[in-house]
């Protein structure tokens, strides 16, 4: 059985994961302008229409992403609330280190 903290690490695992591919963040960087179908991210990023969709599947099982289908278009965008809350464990990370650098009693 997973804990809630376990969970937590393996969500923030995924999107790190996630992000951690310049060309997943060159597709969050287009995304950031607002929605666009795969079309125009494949004619914008100038790769292969599979391997885009390979980079598409990743961000979106991350949660980082949202997409919607119109005809036989799919259109993507930036998932605000996932986007949130990695930002609140960055935050995260950050006040914890200000903490460690104000000393730790177990190492003196």
């Amino acid at each position: 059985m997973l804990t809630q903290k376990s969970r937590n690490l393996n969500r923030t695992a995924r999107w790190f994961h996630a992000l951690g591919d310049e060309t997943r963040l060159q597709i969050l960087e287009l995304l950031s302008d607002g929605e666009q179908c795969v079309c125009d991210l494949t004619d914008s990023l100038h790769i292969a229409q599979s391997r885009l969709s390979f980079h598409l599947k990743t961000l979106k099982e991350a949660g980082i992403l949202r997409d919607r289908r119109e005809g036989r278009w799919v259109y993507y965008a930036l998932n605000p609330e996932s986007l949130e809350e990695v930002k609140e464990v960055v935050d995260g990370f950050e006040r914890d280190s200000r903490t460690l650098r104000t000393g730790s009693q177990r190492c003196k």
